[in-house]
This record gives C-alpha cells, sequence and structure tokens, in this order.
C-alpha cells in the first residue's frame, strides 16, 4: 500500500518544521525562494498532494482563478492560458477557461456568475464587440481582476498589453523602407484600444514618410468568414495594393488564398506582415512575416499579479504594464 505523504511528512524530511513546509507550498513570501523550491522538489519527489477541501476551510478560498478569452483555438490565447497555467499549478490552483466568442453578453453573464465564490479571481481578455466598460467598472470593485492584451485603459485595474503601436509603426516602416508605397490595412478590434494603438502606428509611420493615408486601403473584419475574404479580393482587384499590414491573424491567410485565386505573386508583387503567433508561419509559402507577441510571458505576467493582489502584496491598482513583441522577417516581404 502507498505511504499517506502529509505535510509532517516533508518536514521531517527537510528537517524544518511542519508551518515552514504549509507556507511554501503557498507560496508565501515569508518563505525563502530556496526553501520554497526544496519544499516543492519534494512534495512533487514524493507525489505529494494537498488535501483541497481542508486547505480552502481554513482560507475560505476556492483555489481556482477564471480565464475569460475570446477563443481558444486562437494560437495567442491557447499561449497564454499556458502561461496561466504554469503559474497556478505551482499555486496549487485550478483554472476556468470561458470562452466569449466576441460576444459580450456572454462575457457579462460569465463574470456575473463568477460573483458568486465560485473563483477567487478572474483574467479577462474583453471581446471585440464590447464597447461599454460599465459593467467591468464594477466587476472589478467586486473580484481580482487583471485585464490581459485587449483591456480598457479608463478602469482602475491592472492591465497587461504588448507595444501594439510600436509594433505597427514598426512593421509599416519596414514595408515602407522595401520600396512599397500603396500599404494597405486589415482592421479588427476598433472598439478596443488595442486596435486603436495598431491603426494609429500605421497611420504615423505613413505620415512619417510623406505616404498619404487613404481610406480605399482599409478594410474592417467581419465576423463572416466569407464576408472577408470578398472584402480582401475587392481591396486587391480594386485598389492594387503593394503591401498589406492584417492587425489580426484570421485576415492573413485569406490574403495568400486571394493572391492565389487572382494571380497575385507575393512577395513581388505584394508584400504581407501579419499580427500572428501562428506557429506555422514559417511553413507558409511564402513564409509569413509576423508581429508575434509574447502571449505566453503574457500569461505568465497576468497569473503573478493576480496572486500577488490576492496574496495582499500588489500596491499599484492601476498598474498598466507593456511587453514587447517582435517582428520576424520571413519571405513575404522580401525586399526583391
Amino acid at each position: 500500500m502507498k505511504d499517506n505523504i502529509t505535510i509532517k511528512t516533508l518536514a521531517k524530511e527537510l528537517n524544518i518544521s511542519i508551518g515552514t513546509v504549509s507556507k511554501a507550498l503557498s507560496d508565501s513570501y515569508e518563505i525563502s525562494q530556496d526553501t520554497k523550491q526544496r519544499v516543492w522538489d519534494l512534495a512533487k519527489r514524493l507525489k505529494y498532494e494537498r488535501n483541497p477541501a481542508a486547505s480552502n476551510l481554513r482560507s475560505q478560498k476556492t483555489k481556482t482563478i477564471a480565464v475569460i478569452i475570446p477563443e481558444i483555438a486562437n494560437n495567442f490565447f491557447s499561449l497564454a492560458i499556458n502561461g496561466i497555467e504554469e503559474i497556478a499549478r505551482q499555486r496549487g490552483y485550478h483554472v476556468l477557461i470561458y470562452q466569449t466568442h466576441e460576444n459580450t453578453e456572454l462575457e457579462i453573464a460569465f463574470t456575473d456568475s463568477l460573483l458568486n465564490g465560485r473563483v477567487d479571481g478572474i483574467l479577462i481578455s474583453v471581446s471585440s464587440d464590447t464597447n461599454n466598460n460599465a459593467h467591468f467598472t464594477d466587476l472589478v470593485t467586486r473580484m481580482p481582476t487583471v485585464f490581459f492584451d485587449r483591456v480598457f485603459e479608463d478602469i482602475d485595474a491592472v492591465r497587461i498589453t504588448t507595444d501594439d503601436y510600436d509594433s505597427a509603426y514598426e512593421a509599416t516602416c519596414h514595408l515602407i523602407e522595401c520600396g512599397c508605397k500603396k500599404i494597405a490595412y486589415l482592421g479588427a478590434l476598433n472598439n478596443l484600444n488595442t486596435g486603436k494603438q495598431r491603426m494609429a502606428g500605421y497611420k504615423d509611420a505613413l505620415e512619417k514618410h510623406r505616404l498619404t493615408f487613404n481610406h480605399g486601403l482599409i478594410v474592417d473584419s467581419h465576423r463572416d468568414e466569407a464576408e472577408n475574404y470578398d472584402r480582401i479580393k475587392n481591396l486587391m482587384l480594386n485598389e492594387k495594393p503593394d503591401a498589406v499590414i492584417s492587425s489580426i491573424e484570421d485576415l492573413a491567410l485569406p490574403c495568400y488564398y486571394v493572391c492565389k485565386e487572382i494571380g497575385i505573386n507575393i512577395p513581388r508583387d505584394l508584400k504581407i506582415i501579419s499580427f500572428s503567433n501562428l506557429n506555422t508561419a514559417p511553413l507558409l509559402n511564402p513564409s509569413l512575416t509576423t508581429i508575434t507577441q509574447p502571449a505566453f510571458e503574457m500569461g505568465k505576467e497576468a497569473a503573478g499579479i493576480l496572486f500577488r493582489i490576492l496574496d495582499k502584496k500588489h500596491l499599484d491598482p492601476n498598474e498598466s504594464i507593456t511587453l514587447k513583441s517582435m517582428l520576424i522577417k520571413r519571405d513575404s516581404t522580401s525586399c526583391i
């Protein structure tokens, strides 16, 4: 029969107090990182399992956090979830994942249901059609909440984003340096600061290089994939751009399909850049130049801050953190 491994077992093995082991397993700030690591390593080796019912009763915590995202199939969000789960596991927490499918009503329904004590805190990236932050202003006063990637700037809550403005600016400049003068922009997330910052970076780069902003080169995304395809095809046929920046990865592949259908050569006739964490980007023909966001790191950062809030160790309730994305140049923008 397998021996019952308890906190007392770990304490005896490491020659430290039961209280120290308990605090180390809870990642307490009172315990040194070296001691915590020794406890975690031994607990893993001996396959120690905490009694969640007992510890939750003592702490009055659910040991569960919620992650609310637009869609799990998106490469960015799947990587962010991996980062969140890594931190949650270290803390002995479970993660509940909710998909809003870009629906504000679902988003509000989820947060309302979570206020009944099912979770200790929420990590959220808001849906693209959200244009009223009143609900979230109330939410952050009632539940520890951290916003990541898609955020509201005018809510007193921790916000973690990437450098959307700088990334779009750099991408546009890269295309201009390759000789492009008629750069189209495939827009999305127009209600959110994320989309606004990306558009602003694109427009300012054009102005910096004395290129005229042309509304005819702007295509806004639609929920219907067939509609997006038609809009991109009409853009190529009517405006004949020499480059495209896609503000979301869902619009990048339709560009490839349209170009194949109507005989546009990438990158000779058209260069393409996309905000994307698509792991197959290097395998496309030609390989896709991407603005790759640090999604995994963002997930870890967001979860880490949420746990500091839960531990009452986070001092800035209105902190704004910006992580840097990377422009990865590939064949789709080759300066040939």
